[in-house]
């Protein structure tokens, strides 16, 4: 029995219990699911609820009177061993081992889709993270979005959300130009320009550019600055996406701001918010007034001289995602940016969304690496490419994933290449590959998956990682629904734990000359039920399962 399930159980006998006049309390003040936790002392059972101590005042009776009429109704479910009221009202549950055994093959049956649920069914989401400037080489103040950007895209999906992971490639405005003019004095052994952007890299795109364009030297600055960005903007998109690739971090879409100004809409967002009644002229400029949305300040679309503001392009991307029938957008932004907040919602609220349900504005903290060097190549910045190189996809994404984007983060490249329990992506990987070497072991022995009896299940090393797998789901819709992949990484961590007690206390093979019998073959349906969660989950963190280490 699943947590979902034994909630579902609940549920049904709340209403059960009203519907027969037991409680006196209206059926829709039930919740559809009744939350059930790990108790912390496991001696009090597998599961508690407090549901007595939500509802009993609404029913006009004292907790342990509204457990006592719920617990004769829970202790008539198929599988549950006994339930008992403690302290003010809390109800304990336990299974018996049948019941619980019973979801190993539940899960080894389900393979890849345990976990999956239907919780953000029907939600349709634009996400955007990364977005960097294609002005340079992804660096470490890109690795937290590309990493928790990409998981948070992953758990939403499956809880049923479609999503669409985009981003968004500033590739108009000033810094496009500075970036041509920076390989245009490389090209021609001039110094970096004032503003200018340093580094090796910006001579190997010249290179590029040259290689695609021999003649590149020979035409006047005016001729070549226009085709020098636009070959170098191409081979540095290309250095990003593979990248990307590399880091196991996967878009649907790469949005081009200055397809926006090309197609008109900026000037198409400004006649749209203009219709709606909160555009207005001031100076010369064109303002959207924010400031009725919660902005401190009204916001500049157009400048006094024709040109639009950053928030102008940021008005009408915003409008593209609603026009493309994104209900809900999703914008993961640097540390720096809290400003932008205010600004983005305001703009949801002026195009006639809800702030509060079609958009949604995440901030992640910086994270740092200890001893980490500066690239060679980027000259001024710590590229994503050299961490990966350095400490490997799966240390770096694990390490990223398992922290709360909000928290400031240093990584410690010694504990990420330890072989040992102190590294939590190791520690995971291991029990995996641990799980893997025991399902080998075993086949070679002569156990094989031809019998499952979940009563054989009965040790207590058993009820306590079944309890945590059986958890796995409800983990996993909690994580989407918070954004929090985090969660999923730290679950994997609690799963390995209970693994590896279990792998001490019970044996798959048997020994020696023992006969192969059921409680054999049922262990292997635990032991692989184990081995697809922890792969389940790894995978929702972009991060390997090894079947060897």
């Amino acid at each position: 029995m699943t947590p979902e399930e034994l909630s579902l159980a609940i549920s049904a006998c709340l209403k059960d219990a009203i519907a027969a006049g037991d409680i006196a309390l209206s059926a829709s003040a039930v919740p559809d699911e009744v939350r059930v936790e790990r108790p912390k002392n496991r001696e009090h059972g597998d599961w508690a609820t407090n549901i007595a101590l939500q509802l009993a005042k609404q029913a006009g009776t004292n907790p342990r009177e509204f457990a006592s009429v719920l617990s004769a109704r829970l202790k008539e479910i198929d599988g549950v061993s006994t339930v008992d009221i403690a302290g003010p009202g809390f109800l304990n549950i336990t299974v018996d081992a049948a019941t619980a055994g019973a979801l190993a093959k539940v899960i080894v049956e389900a393979g890849t889709q345990y976990g999956t649920n239907s919780a953000l069914a029907g939600h349709t989401v634009n996400m955007e993270f990364v977005s960097a400037n294609p002005t340079g080489p992804l660096h470490i103040g890109h690795t937290r979005w590309a990493a928790l950007g990409d998981s948070i895209a992953r758990v939403l999906r499956a809880s049923g959300a479609s999503v669409t992971a985009e981003y968004y490639i500033n590739d108009a405005g000033s810094q496009m130009n500075t970036f041509a003019n920076s390989v245009y004095s490389r090209l021609h052994g001039l110094p970096v320009p004032e503003g200018g952007y340093p580094g090796q890299y910006i001579a190997d795109l010249g290179h590029e550019v040259l290689t695609a364009h021999p003649d590149i030297r020979e035409l006047t600055e005016v001729a070549a600055l226009p085709v020098i960005r636009a070959a170098a903007y191409e081979a540095q998109m290309k250095d990003i996406k593979a990248t990307l690739a590399a880091f196991g971090v996967h878009f649907d879409v790469f949005f081009s701001e200055q397809e926006l100004h090309d197609a008109g809409a900026i000037e198409s967002a400004v006649a749209r918010l203009r219709e709606q009644g909160h555009v207005f002229d001031d100076g010369g400029a064109v303002w959207l007034r924010t400031t009725d949305f919660g902005d401190d300040k009204d916001r500049v679309m157009i400048r006094a001289n024709g040109e639009p503001t950053y928030f102008a392009a940021d008005a009408a991307y915003y409008l593209s995602k609603k026009d493309r029938g994104f209900t809900e957008k999703i914008y993961l932004l640097g540390a720096d940016h809290h400003g932008y907040i205010n600004r983005l919602k305001a703009i949801a609220a002026a195009a006639g969304d809800d702030p509060e349900k079609n958009i949604e504005v995440l901030i992640g903290q910086l994270v740092s690496v200890n001893g980490a060097k500066l690239s060679k190549r980027a000259g001024n910045i710590i590229e994503l490419k050299d961490l990966i190189d350095w400490l490997g996809k799966d240390a770096v994404r694990y390490s990223l994933a398992r922290f709360p984007a909000d928290s400031p983060l240093t990584l410690d490249p010694e504990l990420l290449k330890k072989h040992s329990n102190e590294n939590p992506v190791f520690y995971v990987q291991y029990a995996h590959a641990r799980s893997r070497g025991a399902a080998r072991n075993a086949v070679a022995a002569g156990v094989d998956r031809s019998a499952f009896d979940a009563s054989l299940l009965d040790d207590a090393t058993e009820n306590e990682l079944l309890s945590y797998l059986g958890s796995y789901p409800s983990v996993v819709a909690k994580a989407a629904e918070l954004r929090e992949p985090h969660r999923v990484a730290r679950h994997l961590e609690i799963i390995a734990g209970a693994y590896h007690r279990w792998y001490d206390a019970c044996r798959i093979a048997p020994m020696g000359d023992e006969p192969v019998t059921d409680t054999n073959r049922t262990r292997l349906w635990l032991n692989d039920a184990t081995s697809q969660v922890l792969a389940n989950g790894l995978d929702l963190l972009g991060v390997s399962a090894p079947e060897r280490m």
